[in-house]
């Protein structure tokens, strides 16, 4: 009886075969996961043969433009010495009241001065262990807003006793229309990449599809001091380059 079964079943499967005609599978017939791997396969085929969306020149401008540093900061420092470590530090902030009152005077504004440092550390004997005495010092910088009194402001700090000077750090103090002109030359430096190697490649050069500040050097302003004598009693400015290098992706097309 369990054979008898068995028989019919196998002849359902071969009958249902069969039906499928000649036997072999057409689009139509073709079972679900045969039709999908097809589908993958001739998707992956297409990837691999057709261009991508998107597809461009990148480059990097740079553009400069010069400018002439108005703006110089220098830093006063004074040195007070005591016995005793409070008696330092009160000869040393009365030494340095006087200083900032002198550049004051020299026409240096309140929110153009700031305290930098104020240090106190104690003096000793040649055997390294036994202390004679403290040592005070501070420092204060002044933003000098006109170079051209760069030479009053420091003779009136050294008179009022300020014993150590250092300086000037120049810097303009305003580089919005230099930075739009360097990006101008940027662009255009960029666009001048961007057509020769699209000559090169054979093909035709489109519209920008990305622009970003940055590149070679770093983005931002970037200071590059070159000598060039001023009018000035004590300091020659010289120049300054302010740079803004762009990186941009032109669009292109087949044919040149």
């Amino acid at each position: 009886m369990k054979l008898f079964v068995l028989t019919m079943l196998a002849g359902a499967a071969l009958a249902a075969a069969g039906c499928g005609g000649g036997g072999e599978a057409t689009p139509e017939t073709a079972s679900p996961a045969s039709s999908g791997d097809a589908s993958i396969s001739n998707a992956a085929f297409v990837q691999a043969t057709e261009p991508t969306a998107g597809q461009g020149i990148t480059v990097v401008g740079n553009g400069s433009a010069d400018v002439i540093p108005d703006v110089a900061d220098w830093s006063f420092g004074v040195r007070s010495e005591a016995s005793a470590a409070s008696e330092a530090l009160s000869a040393n902030a009365r030494a340095m009241n006087a200083v900032v009152d002198a550049l004051r005077g020299a026409g240096i504004a309140q929110a153009d001065l700031r305290t930098e440092e104020v240090s106190l550390y104690p003096e000793t004997a040649d055997d390294g262990r036994t202390v004679t005495g403290y040592s005070a010092s501070s420092t204060v910088t002044a933003t000098v807003r006109n170079i051209g009194k760069a030479g009053q402001v420091i003779d009136a700090a050294v008179r009022a006793g300020a014993n150590d000077v250092y300086g000037p750090n120049l810097r303009p103090s305003d580089t919005d229309a230099q930075y739009r002109q360097a990006v101008d030359e940027a662009f255009d430096d960029a666009r001048a990449h961007a057509e020769a190697i699209a000559a090169k490649a054979g093909v035709s050069l489109g519209a920008p599809l990305a622009i970003a500040e940055g590149g070679t050097p770093a983005p931002g302003p970037v200071y590059e001091a070159r000598t060039l004598a001023a009018d000035s009693d004590s300091v020659e400015p010289g120049t300054q380059q302010v740079t803004a290098p762009l990186t941009v992706t032109f669009a292109i097309s087949a044919g040149a």
